[in-house]
């Protein structure tokens, strides 16, 4: 196999795997919170090869009226409990109280406070103020009754540690944890949605098409001419 045909191959890839990138940004155009992905391709000393990083700027907020909605402000996050229960950030904002009484997000995965994920009793209403402090009236209670639960964790990372895990949310390195901050503050009622700009996904996703086509087209030529030449030598 010539070398020709295994850059071009590399190359590939390298071009599938950023496209990997670009079509779960756009699969999450309309997920509340969701941070895209910016896949590049940079040739090194092994040759050219795709790498991403979360893409931080904010979506666009907006007003929903909804009790359980909340928008963070500024470059904030959530804390939340990943799929393997190490704790993990997020922007998303839509919660909810499940059959348990656990507080979660859209995506089902438990928001944690002061010590651990929140579980709430029942209520007949519930408050989150800017700080994050959950408030509710218990069962019974007269509506100006109202009990104080827990405070969401809300931490502040350093844009340059922030990860993107195999789960699809946002760790720091080494599995270390943020110190929650006392100044970051949630908007009641309203939404975050995602920062993917769907219009330049698209335009992406044809760019890197086309490129994918244009190495399998240099391994299709590649093969040509390796028969040529094989043709060539027998006749010699």
């Amino acid at each position: 196999m010539s070398q020709v045909y295994v850059t071009a191959m590399e190359n590939a890839r390298q071009i599938m795997l950023a496209q990997a990138v670009n079509a779960n940004n756009l699969a999450n155009a309309s997920t509340d919170g969701f941070r895209a992905e910016l896949s590049y391709l940079m040739d090194t000393e092994e040759g050219r090869q795709a790498f991403s990083t979360p893409d931080l700027s904010a979506g666009y907020v907006r007003s929903t009226g909804r009790n359980l909605d909340v928008a963070v402000k500024g470059d904030g996050w959530i804390a939340i409990q990943g799929p393997d229960g190490t704790e993990a950030y997020s922007r998303r904002g839509d919660l909810q109280v499940d059959v348990f009484g656990q507080l979660t997000n859209g995506a089902g995965r438990p928001v944690l406070g002061n010590n651990g994920p929140i579980a709430l009793p029942p209520f007949a209403n519930i408050e989150i103020a800017g700080d994050g402090t959950l408030s509710i009236q218990p069962l019974g209670q007269p509506a100006n009754t109202l009990a104080v639960i827990d405070r969401i964790k809300l931490v502040e990372l350093d844009p340059t540690r922030v990860q993107r895990g195999e789960d699809g949310l946002m760790h720091l390195p080494d599995g270390e944890t943020a110190v929650a901050s006392a100044t970051t503050q949630l908007v009641s009622g309203s939404l975050e949605g995602s920062n993917v700009n769907a219009v330049e996904e698209m335009v992406k996703m044809i760019d890197l098409a086309r490129r994918f086509e244009a190495q399998i087209q240099l391994m299709r030529s590649e093969d040509e001419n390796s028969a040529s030449l094989a043709e060539l030598m027998n006749f010699s």
